[in-house]
């Protein structure tokens, strides 16, 4: 063989390591991507059951405290808004500012919330009712496992984005459409991750 021919297939094997190692950066990349996606489903999941839950909680809480209504309205709006910053952030995943968006409006139906129980103190028959009792223990394991998915989530967005940052994946992550880090979805109070404090002793 000539040196002429030993060169180019010297320089397509090289040529062809290069192409086999961009693919496995693409395909890990996929693979992250897919993680992080998946672990933001099961934190949908569980919000939409807490969702689902705070109309029950309300509509027991209002037979109880007629006088009380701006306080049901307002866990209504923040259930409202907080439903709306999760289709957001489903809509894009690992998005900063829709992961930032619907921290905001879980904070605020954390506070709306905070605010129905501290109020729900007043009224000893609400508290001894069973139903109650069932739907705040409910809404309790539920925020349980807000919080549990929300640091799987976290973790998986960890993984994501350091790898995207090593070297040599950082040259290829941009032109194979994993140019940017995605956000971590961190509460401005821990108050989804800390299920709320209520004594019905």
């Amino acid at each position: 063989m000539t040196p002429v021919v030993i060169g180019i297939i010297a320089a397509a094997v090289v040529l062809l390591v290069i192409v086999l190692y961009v693919i496995g950066v693409y395909n890990t990349l996929v693979k992250l991507k897919n993680r992080f996606q998946n672990a933001f489903s099961q934190i949908e999941v569980q919000l939409q059951r807490r969702y689902d839950l705070i109309p029950n909680l309300v509509e027991i809480a209002r037979g109880y405290m007629q006088h009380e209504r701006e306080t049901l309205e307002a866990v209504i709006n923040a259930r409202n808004q907080a439903m709306a910053g999760l289709k957001q952030a489903a809509g894009a995943v690992g998005d900063a500012n829709a992961m930032q968006a619907l921290a905001g409006a879980e904070g605020a139906l954390g506070g709306a919330l905070g605010r129905l129980f501290a109020v729900m103190e007043a009224y000893p028959d609400l508290k001894a009712n069973q139903n109650m009792m069932q739907l705040s223990e409910e809404l309790t394991s539920t925020e349980n496992k807000v919080a549990f998915s929300r640091q799987a989530y976290n973790d998986a967005v960890t993984a994501y984005n350091t790898y995207r940052q090593t070297f040599p994946p950082v040259l290829f992550a941009a032109m194979l459409g994993h140019g940017s880090d995605r956000a971590l979805l961190e509460f401005e109070s821990e108050k989804i991750a800390e299920a709320p404090k209520v004594s019905f002793s």
